[in-house]
């Protein structure tokens, strides 16, 4: 496999047209919000990447399918109603980001080629894409549309949660490829931004693939957005210049009586002929094509997956491992009384209600999804424990939204119910003798506060979107064969929350100068919470017993690197000499070392998720409220316990970014707090880290 540069010429572009046209797909064997960002579980991530990856290469040993993958979308779930929340692992970039490199790696690494002192030369199982950059989260809001909108970003928002996924999907997952988004970034738009592609992505993070726009992104940028009235040409010219290698194009755009591919194919020749750009630019982006094409073994084959075939599709494996991330990713938001799991021999039949008890495809998948082997709807999963009767005791009630409500190109009016599905549920549950089980599927948080409250609504769970084994998946833990351990990745918000903050409000930080409440767990502390992030129940009761004691304190070799820090009006009598540490300039060695004892005081066996925040010093201003910085899943027999170790990166864990986009350690006391997500029996430790610096 070659690893030198390869020099081509524009000529080949012409030649092969849509040769080059990487196909999009993204497929999954369950969707996001089930085997994402709600299970917390890396291993998980990765094998499911791996799942697809061979099952990717089995279709393409077929003729049925390509090596390049779209996939996976790690925008950050900045603002509730974004309608592509489904797709994605959830409201945190921590998270998000862990979620991309075992996704990724899953999907791209070889076995015994994961590292090379050339990574150019690293061959690939298949080909990820970490999508969309930069500062995507609005689709169509009122009116706003992505193809137009203008994300007004301030530098440190960028840096602390929109860019840091793709960060660390470059840098530790060395995927392949990065798909800019359509909408532009301080008046720019994303695919054409050279600081955003050439300097941060390629330079910075130094991606080892290549760069493609979101489809039409390019003639979205002369025909929507209208940037600088460009012309198609020098919309193909800016975005060449900027580093994109590949225009994803749609064959369906006809223009002068020819369809329209992709903007680079039908103008670069003249782009190049009028000086509005380099050959050598269009030289640059094949190379990073091909050696990417060529790291799959696109032309000289890869013997090690030759060999796979029909037999390697919906496997019985890969058919468990859907049922079993469609099961780790359930999250139980309310079980009242204990009315779940349910007894099949005290409740002989049950009544079996709303409109996604037979969930179609578009239920039961959500998005970008790959057809699964079958579907089990969630009535067929329930059928197989109890018979199904209308004059049952006990209802299950199977409602939520579907792709008419959120998608890709639809931003959400509300956060609210149908309003039928409201009012139907409130007259099941009054007129039913028990009460009812309520099963939610849908990507993004609702707000049900009728139903937490409602003693007669006893128990409900989260489905997400559940892939086609959803409804044994939810057969499993209704009957208590799978205790759930899903945790929310996204808080949800009660439906007032909408109205104080206008989607096309891009901070973070709360603006009290405008009303604007926070964004995510990180930045609201207001009451406009339903279930906040990383809330999730279990059929058990787990604590926590941690190894910390009465904390630990670290001193940093400040190194003339000390940086300047903003502190709360009277929080600080004086300034200290060295406020802060600038982690880019520090060698970054010291950790903060503990171990946590999971104990599971019920008569259950589960797993459970335990998320380690840490929290800044309470004088630090704009600081977050806490900030995730570690996590691990792990299972507990019931009675038992289980010590999982953690070991914090000091810059990683308590570097925050200060208001100048410098991520900096601050100086002073920070907490590290561990939350178990069960509101009706909390528990959590903590214990201080002094962090103290030699000049």
């Amino acid at each position: 496999m070659a690893s030198s540069a390869m020099h081509v010429s524009i000529l080949s572009l012409l030649l092969l047209g849509t040769t080059v046209s990487i196909p999009r797909a993204s497929s999954r064997a369950v969707p996001s919000q089930s085997d994402g960002g709600a299970s917390f579980n890396e291993s998980l991530w990765q094998s499911i990447g791996q799942a697809i990856s061979t099952e990717a290469r089995a279709m393409y040993n077929l003729g049925k399918g390509g090596l390049t993958y779209w996939s996976p979308n790690i925008n950050v779930v900045r603002d509730p109603r974004w309608g592509r929340a489904l797709e994605t692992p959830g409201e945190d970039p921590f998270v998000v980001g862990r979620y991309a490199v075992n996704f990724v790696r899953g999907m791209q690494d070889v076995p015994g080629h994961e590292v090379a002192s050339d990574p150019m030369s690293r061959p690939l199982k298949t080909s990820a894409c970490c999508k969309h950059y930069a500062a995507y989260d609005v689709d169509d809001w009122y009116g706003h549309t992505r193809f137009k909108f203008d994300a007004r970003v301030e530098e440190r928002d960028m840096v602390e949660t929109f860019q840091r996924p793709f960060e660390m999907c470059v840098r530790h997952g060395d995927v392949s490829s990065v798909m800019c988004s359509y909408n532009r970034v301080n008046g720019i738009p994303a695919c054409a931004d050279a600081r955003l592609l050439s300097g941060t992505i390629r330079r910075d993070w130094g991606l080892h693939g290549y760069i493609v726009s979101d489809c039409d992104a390019v003639r979205v940028m002369t025909d929507n957005a209208t940037w600088l009235g460009y012309t198609a040409v020098e919309s193909t010219a800016a975005v060449l210049k900027a580093g994109l290698d590949l225009d994803c194009g749609e064959s369906w755009i006809v223009q002068n009586g020819k369809p329209v591919m992709d903007f680079l194919t039908t103008y670069g020749l003249e782009a190049v002929q009028k000086g509005k750009t380099r050959e050598s630019d269009v030289d640059n982006a094949l190379t990073n094509l091909y050696m990417t094409l060529m790291r799959l073994g696109y032309f000289d084959g890869m013997p090690r997956y030759e060999s796979l075939n029909e037999k390697d599709i919906c496997s019985d494996d890969h058919r468990s491992l859907a049922l079993d991330g469609a099961r780790q990713g359930m999250v139980l938001l309310k079980n009242h009384g204990g009315l779940l799991p349910l007894d099949p021999k005290k409740f002989g039949a049950v009544a079996v209600r709303g409109p996604h008890a037979e969930a179609p495809e578009k239920i039961m998948d959500g998005d970008y999804t790959g057809p699964p082997c079958r579907y089990v709807t969630p009535r067929d999963g329930i059928s197989k424990d109890v018979k199904i009767s209308h004059d049952a005791n006990l209802t299950i009630y199977f409602g939520g939204i579907n792709m008419h409500i959120e998608r890709e190109g639809n931003d959400r009016e509300d956060l609210l119910l149908p309003k039928n599905q409201t009012e139907q549920i409130l007259h099941i549950a009054a007129a039913s003798p028990n009460p009812i089980v309520l099963v939610i599927l849908s990507g993004g948080g609702i707000d049900i506060s009728f139903a937490q409250g409602n003693p007669k609504i006893g128990a409900i769970l989260w489905a997400g979107y559940p892939g086609g084994e959803g409804g044994n998946a939810i057969a499993d833990v209704i009957f208590g064969r799978y205790s759930p351990g899903g945790r929310l990745p996204l808080t949800w918000f009660k439906n007032k929350y909408i109205h104080q903050i206008p989607m096309t409000s891009m901070e973070l930080r709360p603006r009290p100068d405008h009303g604007y409440p926070g964004r995510t767990y990180k930045f609201y502390d207001g009451p406009e919470v339903l279930y906040r992030f990383g809330h999730g129940l279990s059929y058990t009761k787990f604590r926590y017993e941690t190894s910390a004691g009465n904390g630990t304190a670290v001193t940093l070799a400040a190194g003339g690197h000390c940086k300047r820090l903003s502190y709360k009006a009277g929080a600080v009598d004086a300034t200290p000499s060295c406020p802060a540490i600038d982690v880019a300039s520090h060698s970054c060695k010291e950790t903060v070392d503990f171990n946590v004892s999971v104990v599971n005081g019920g008569d259950v066996d589960g797993s459970h998720t335990v998320l380690v925040y840490t929290v800044p010093p309470p004088e630090v201003a704009g600081a977050p409220i806490k900030q995730v910085v570690a996590f691990q899943r792990v299972f507990v027999k019931a009675g038992g316990a289980a010590t999982v170790g953690f070991s914090l990166k000091v810059c990683e864990a308590f570097g925050i970014v200060e208001k100048t986009a410098y991520t900096v350690v601050p100086s002073g006391v920070s907490t590290v707090l561990l939350e178990n997500g069960d509101t009706s029996s909390p528990s959590s430790v903590s214990f201080p880290v002094k962090i103290n610096f030699s000049t």
